[in-house]
C-alpha cells in the first residue's frame, strides 16, 4: 500500500504539500524555460532559412534577367505579362 501513496502526489498530507507545490513550481518554471529556449532556437532557424530563401530568389531573378537579356527579351515586357497573369 506504500507504493500507492507514493504515486498519488495530490493526496499527501498538508505538511508535505508546500514542498510538493514548490517542487512543482520549479519543475514548471524549468519546463517553460526549456520551451522558451527551444522556441527561440526554432525562430532563429526559421528566420535564417527565410533570409537564405530571399537570397536565392534574388539570385534567381538576376539569372532570369540575364537570360532574358541574352535572348533579347526586355525585362519590362515580361514583368507586364506576369502582372496580367496574376490579375486574371
Amino acid at each position: 500500500s506504500s507504493n500507492n501513496s507514493n504515486n498519488t502526489s495530490g493526496t499527501s498530507d498538508s505538511k508535505s504539500a508546500p514542498q510538493g507545490t514548490q517542487e512543482l513550481t520549479v519543475f514548471v518554471q524549468n519546463l517553460l524555460q526549456q520551451m522558451q529556449t527551444r522556441f527561440q532556437d526554432m525562430s532563429e532557424t526559421i528566420i535564417k532559412r527565410i533570409d537564405e530563401m530571399g537570397t536565392r530568389i534574388d539570385d534567381l531573378e538576376k539569372s532570369i534577367g540575364e537570360l532574358m537579356s541574352q535572348a533579347g527579351i526586355p525585362e519590362d515586357e515580361n514583368l507586364d505579362a506576369n502582372d496580367s497573369k496574376r490579375e486574371g
